[in-house]
Parts: C-alpha cells; sequence; structure tokens
C-alpha cells in the first residue's frame, strides 16, 4: 500500500493517467475526465425526471383544495359514499392541499 500524503495521491493519479494516454486501448486522460462529466449529466437528468414523477404522482395528478376544511369536507363526502380511509396533506409544490389513501405520518 502506497503513501496517504495528498502529493503521493496525486503523484499515482498522475501517472495514472499517463499510463492511459500512452496505452494501447486508446484511452486518454481527458476521455476519462468527459466520462465522469457525462456520468454527473446523467446524474442531473436522473434527478430531474425524479423529482418530475414525483410532482406529478404528488400533485398534478390530484384535485387541488385551497384550504383544509375543503379537503376534510370531501373526505367526509367520499366516506358517505363508502370511500373510507382517506387522508388529507399540504402539497410542498402548490401549496394546497389533496387527499391520499396512505396512512397518516405522525
Amino acid at each position: 500500500m502506497g503513501s496517504r500524503k495528498p502529493s503521493a495521491k496525486a503523484r499515482r493519479v498522475a501517472e495514472f493517467k499517463a499510463q492511459l494516454g500512452g496505452g494501447s486501448g486508446g484511452w486518454s486522460a481527458p476521455d476519462l475526465d468527459d466520462a465522469f462529466g457525462r456520468e454527473a449529466q446523467r446524474r442531473d437528468k436522473r434527478a430531474a425526471e425524479h423529482e418530475a414523477a414525483l410532482e406529478k404522482k404528488m400533485c398534478t395528478s390530484k384535485k387541488r383544495y385551497p384550504h383544509r376544511a375543503d379537503a376534510e369536507e370531501a373526505i367526509q363526502l367520499c366516506a358517505l359514499h363508502g370511500r373510507r380511509g382517506l387522508h388529507c396533506y399540504e402539497c410542498p409544490y402548490c401549496g394546497g392541499w389533496h387527499l391520499t389513501s396512505k396512512p397518516e405520518r405522525p
């Protein structure tokens, strides 16, 4: 095992990149840096897609009630028609209130 000093690590990294650039595999240090850049872009795109899916699931696909009292009234009307187990929550995206069948969080 090599030294743990930052300068020793930097030297090992430089040697590794030099080996990549001079090898017969066609790899070079800029290609490796591009790979890390592409991975960061992929990760950012995936995070944005995940956030959009959460917003659709939690907000845009549901009816919005402006006040908690309106949402609770809708829950009572649903209970009169046989739909039980509904709860309401304040939406972090639109600030309104939506209904859900998931259990209430403490």
